[in-house]
């Protein structure tokens, strides 16, 4: 199986972030990235979710912005694709309004998920914050410092997550859960300071932490019935904790 990638944030290349715009709207996709290379943004457009998703998986992309409604295969099945590959961040876009494809959308990997509706300028301002994803808020650290908690390995300035000696790819929403836990393990973080790590980031709610705390929690193997790494802590939140320890 072809190995996933990291997630290298925008502050760590010298070029204008280079955007994917999955998208069958001709139109929308010329003004969008119009508008968005004035602003400093390097875009390319894909108008079918089978090319979308062979772009998006063999090239190095900063942030995709992908449509649910596509005419050969819907965002979800891409989506789906890119999370195999890859951990780059992805904002979904969508005309409907169920909150059960919005609660999906998530739980596959996506890091926001908004109206077709959106204004550009609200849609620049999600995609910068999407982009400070990986740079922000997370603990003030030396160069090549490293956070252990039992067999899991973070590499903090390098972006990277080893599970006993495997790199897994983790979204920046979810990497950045995880190192908040990490950097309190055996003690629990709340369910408000775990929101307050994404809530300026996407449109979250206090519900979206769950959802990304159970795919968390997938990637890294870890059963919720007898956990070996999270372990929810009734009506508070969740602890990182190392699996060889007693802590129950």
């Amino acid at each position: 199986m072809t190995p996933e990638r990291s997630y290298r944030p925008p502050a760590a290349r010298e070029a204008s972030p280079r955007l994917l715009l999955i998208d069958d709207d001709e139109k929308w996709c010329r003004i969008f990235s119009s508008y968005l290379e004035r602003h400093g943004y390097s875009v390319s457009a894909a108008r079918h979710g089978r090319i979308g998703k062979d772009r998006a998986t063999t090239q190095r992309w900063d942030m995709v912005i992908l449509d649910v409604m596509l005419p050969d295969i819907d965002g979800f099945e891409v989506l789906k694709a890119i999370r195999q590959k890859s951990s780059v961040p992805v904002i979904m876009l969508t005309a409907r309004g169920d909150d059960t494809d919005r609660i999906d959308a998530l739980d596959i990997g996506a890091d926001d998920y908004l109206p077709k509706t959106i204004s550009t300028r609200e849609m620049l301002a999600r995609i910068r914050a999407s982009l400070r994803r990986a740079t922000d808020n997370f603990p003030s650290t030396n160069k090549n410092s490293i956070l252990l908690v039992g067999p899991i390995k973070i590499l903090v300035d390098a972006y990277r997550v080893f599970l006993a000696g495997e790199e897994i790819a983790l979204t920046p929403v979810e990497y950045s859960l995880l190192v908040c836990l990490a950097s309190a393990a055996g003690k629990v973080r709340t369910r408000e300071e775990l929101f307050s790590e994404i809530s300026h980031r996407q449109s979250a709610t206090q519900r979206a932490i769950d959802v990304h705390v159970s795919t968390l929690r997938r990637k890294l193997g870890d059963n919720p019935e007898t956990p070996r790494f999270i372990r929810t802590v009734r009506n508070h939140g969740y602890m990182l904790v190392d699996s060889t320890d007693d802590l129950v």
